[in-house]
């Protein structure tokens, strides 16, 4: 009897294991996929309500849980887009799909290509998606999203470049960039001890009170630490002499060691926390 029913289970197991890999409707969950990312990179309202089912329950990469009406509220409310935002596509790689009659998995590495000040930016998540066939057409009732962590040396690159793009807007006193690159916790503890927070460095750099005529970032060297990496350099800087300042800007060039340290805020490294000192 135990070995009748033993048999039983590996042909019933060899069976499902068949009937998966052939994944009789492929092409069209395929498809499906497809072009759902196609409507999502572009917040399309129709092609979500389309491919979430009505009892869906939804489990993002940040350990948020929704349902469909809450996946609903959150395209729908969305601004619209402008010019000048951030642009977003998604793609999958490495589909796998598994079909159970009426039921199928899809599990893929969906793409994030996000185009931002003229760089771009690009994350990967694993996801895996049950669907259910009902008449006759194919919708998602569970899905689930890890991101895929950075390796050290992606993150490494990516806060060098945010290292140079804050100098560079101190430098030109771009406080639209700013604002983007600093935490809205910035401090910036300089070596008369004083410490500056992100409001006072944007109004400094807004009213003129704080303008450099040199600011030369050298010997950076960056060390990562998961989601929080530290830039470390030196630079020569001078500040410009301006009317009513007391005297506060610089007769010559000097040179400063600083540590800037950068937190991953949703995929963007912001600037929290900036200390200098001069020899």
């Amino acid at each position: 009897m135990k070995r009748v029913l033993s048999s039983t289970i590996v042909v019933l197991a060899l069976s499902l294991c068949v009937h998966a890999q052939t994944a009789p409707d492929a092409a069209e969950l395929t498809a499906l996929l497809k072009e759902f990312l196609a409507g999502a990179s572009h917040n399309d309202a129709r092609m979500h309500d389309r491919f979430w089912a009505d009892e869906l329950v939804y489990t993002g990469s940040g350990g948020r849980r929704r349902n469909k009406a809450d996946v609903m509220r959150d395209v729908r409310s969305a601004p619209a887009p402008k010019p000048a935002d951030p642009k977003t596509t998604y793609s999958a790689e490495d589909i796998s799909l598994q079909q159970y009659g009426k039921t199928a998995i899809v599990a893929f590495r969906l793409v994030s290509t996000t185009e931002k000040d003229g760089t771009v930016q690009v994350a990967n998540y694993l996801n895996t998606g049950t669907l259910l066939k009902r008449k006759g057409k194919w919708q998602v009732v569970s899905w689930q999203a890890t991101k895929v962590p950075r390796t050290d040396q992606e993150s490494a690159k990516e806060i060098a470049a945010a290292e140079m793009a804050f100098q560079q807007a101190v430098l030109s006193a771009d406080i639209p960039k700013l604002e983007s690159l600093l935490d809205d916790t910035f401090i910036w503890t300089q070596s008369t001890g004083k410490q500056m927070t992100k409001k006072e460095l944007l109004d400094d750099l807004a009213s003129g009170r704080l303008k450099y005529s040199r600011l030369e970032p050298r010997d950076v060297k960056v060390s990562v630490y998961g989601d929080t990496g530290i830039a470390r350099g030196v630079s020569i800087r001078q500040r410009l002499r301006i009317p009513g300042d007391n005297g506060d800007g610089d007769a010559a060039p000097f040179e400063a060691f600083y540590a800037l340290t950068f937190v991953n805020r949703g995929g963007d490294w912001k600037a929290v926390a900036m200390h200098s000192s001069r020899p």
